[in-house]
């Protein structure tokens, strides 16, 4: 009987590529696992390896296959701008732990992240998405006025979709990317300032998660609970909260919904689990002190600094950035690496990215859709 990898293989029109190893072997356990840049690179080899790994079924595959990585990033001040987006992957060789993803000219902010497709800003306004790994990039005119809450792969129609709220109101609206029809109003923000601040979500459960970050300085939050948008449904709800600090940050781990804060007197960043979604029962799982003495040897006396907390293949990561300055400390406090750039100023956003070969037909219905062209660089 002929296996599962063979049948693909011959789906995808595969022929004899290589000598010394069956062409399933090739293309569905080698080819399959290389990030997208050297896979690029392959096709090059000859036409058989091209035709082999451009099949949809080959870059979904593909896509299934890579991990989903931290972004990080550098922006550079004095001279022309530029901002660098890299992939930080704590498990590969030291010296190549930053991988990039793409250069843009001039400063941009990832908003949103799904897929492989990002949501980017220009000056807090100007909206656009791009694909890093195909340096596909498009404007979203549709979207001025708006603050983007989150992005989501709408599964019955193909669709990825956009979670806006007007900028200064509590009124929600959905947009479908590549989409000639205005943003659909879905719903209302109950009980949340129309000045308040909700971070990057987690997804998960078909559900996008948020805890309002909360500044009491600048307005009050009436509830501080989870705040849950069902993308199915396209409906909110909220989910009991544990009690933490007032600036405290939702991430996922391990397939669950986690929160963190960071004390910047004590320098302890604290973790609490959501140990029962259903139930909504968290508990508190770790209780991290940074190794600030070690950190102020590369000359940052402050410890004012930003920390974002990512769970990565089931390791709990701590970056800290100051300056040009990236830290990663493991869960156990230990100061693990450091990354430094001269003129340059590292952030990291508490979004991921999971990059994807597999095209889009959204792209080409946008106006003013691009590739491998500005604002790549």
């Amino acid at each position: 009987m002929e296996s599962p990898l063979a049948t693909m293989a011959t789906s995808a029109g595969a022929t004899h590529l290589h000598r010394g190893l069956p062409e399933e072997i090739v293309v569905w356990e080698i080819l399959v696992r290389l990030p997208p840049k050297p896979l690029l690179r392959c096709r090059a080899v000859c036409r058989a390896w091209r035709r082999a790994t451009s099949t949809r079924a080959f870059l979904q595959a593909h896509h299934a296959r890579q991990r989903s990585l931290p972004i990080v990033s550098w922006s550079r001040y004095g001279g022309p701008r530029y901002e660098d987006f890299l992939a930080f992957d704590h498990k590969a060789a030291a010296g190549t732990r930053l991988q990039p993803l793409a250069r843009l000219e001039d400063s941009f902010e990832p908003e949103a992240s799904c897929e492989g497709l990002l949501i980017l800003s220009k000056d807090g306004v100007c909206l656009s998405v791009c694909n890093p790994a195909t340096r596909q990039h498009a404007p979203l005119p549709q979207l001025s006025g708006f603050d983007v809450l989150g992005m989501y792969a709408h599964r019955p129609t193909g669709e990825y979709r956009v979670l806006l709220r007007r900028i200064y109101h509590t009124d929600c609206y959905v947009f479908a990317l590549g989409s000639d029809q205005p943003p659909r109003h879905v719903g209302v923000l109950e009980g949340v300032a129309t000045s308040a601040y909700l971070e990057k979500p987690t997804l998960l459960r078909h559900s996008l998660h948020w805890y309002i970050v909360h500044y009491p300085h600048l307005y009050q939050v009436g509830h501080r609970d989870v705040i849950v948008f069902d993308t199915r449904s396209k409906s909110f709800r909220r989910m009991r909260a544990p009690v933490v600090p007032d600036k405290s940050y939702i991430f996922e781990m391990d397939g669950t919904l986690g929160i963190y804060s960071y004390n910047d007197t004590t320098q302890i960043v604290d973790i609490w689990v959501l140990r029962d979604y259903g139930s909504e029962v968290w508990g508190h799982k770790y209780s991290v002190e940074l190794p600030a003495e070690e950190i102020k040897r590369f000359g940052w006396w402050s410890c004012n600094w930003h920390v974002t907390v990512h769970s990565v293949d089931g390791d709990v990561l701590l970056l800290v950035t100051h300056g040009g300055w990236m830290f990663h400390v493991g869960i156990d406090g230990k100061l693990v690496d450091s990354f430094h750039r001269d003129g340059q100023h590292a952030s990291t956003c508490k979004l991921s990215l999971k990059q994807t070969l597999v095209p889009h037909a959204f792209f080409a219905a946008l106006e003013g859709y691009v590739v491998n062209t500005s604002p790549f660089l």
